[in-house]
C-alpha cells in the first residue's frame, strides 16, 4: 500500500512525463520526521548529477517542530538511490537533449520512503495554453452530459 504525501502538481502543468522512475532518498532523521508532518515542497525542486550519482537539489523541507538539537538545512541537496546502470541510462539520455529529471511525488513504500521522479520535456507556452483549453472543453462536455441525464 503507497500513501503519497507530497505530489508535484505543477510538474504535469510545465513539462511533458517521457520516463517515470521509482528511487530510494538519503534523509537525515529530523527530514523524515518534517516529511511527515507534511513540512515539504517539490515545485522548485530538479534532479542533478554531482560527481556521477544523481542529487536532488532545490527540495525544501522545513523543519521539524519539535526539534532539538538535530536540524537540518531546509534546501540542501539529497542523494536519490538508484541502481548504477540507471543512473548511466538517465545521464545519458538527459545529456543528449534538452530533457530534465524532476521528482513528481513522496510516498511510502512498506517503512521507506520512495521518491518518484521523471525524465521531462519543458513545455512551451503555447504547449500550455492547448492543454488548459482542451481540460477545460473536456470540464464543459462533462457538465453538459451530466445536465443531460
Amino acid at each position: 500500500m503507497e500513501k503519497f504525501l507530497v505530489k508535484n502538481r505543477k510538474a504535469w502543468h510545465d513539462y511533458h512525463i517521457l520516463e517515470r522512475i521509482e528511487a530510494g532518498i538519503v534523509l537525515k532523521g529530523s527530514e523524515v520526521k518534517a516529511i511527515r508532518e507534511g513540512k515539504v515542497s517539490l515545485t522548485d525542486a530538479y534532479c542533478d548529477f554531482i560527481e556521477n550519482e544523481l542529487y536532488l537539489v532545490e527540495m525544501n523541507i522545513s523543519q521539524y517542530s519539535h526539534h532539538g538539537y538535530a536540524v537540518h538545512e531546509p534546501r540542501r541537496a539529497r542523494k536519490l538511490l538508484l541502481h548504477r546502470q540507471e543512473i548511466d541510462r538517465l545521464q545519458k539520455k538527459r545529456e543528449g537533449s534538452g530533457l530534465t529529471i524532476i521528482p513528481l511525488s513522496i510516498y511510502w513504500e512498506k517503512n521507506n520512503l520512495k521518491i518518484e521522479i521523471a525524465l521531462a520535456q519543458g513545455k512551451k507556452q503555447h504547449d500550455k495554453r492547448a492543454a488548459i483549453a482542451e481540460r477545460e472543453s473536456k470540464r464543459s462536455l462533462d457538465q453538459a452530459m451530466k445536465r443531460r441525464r
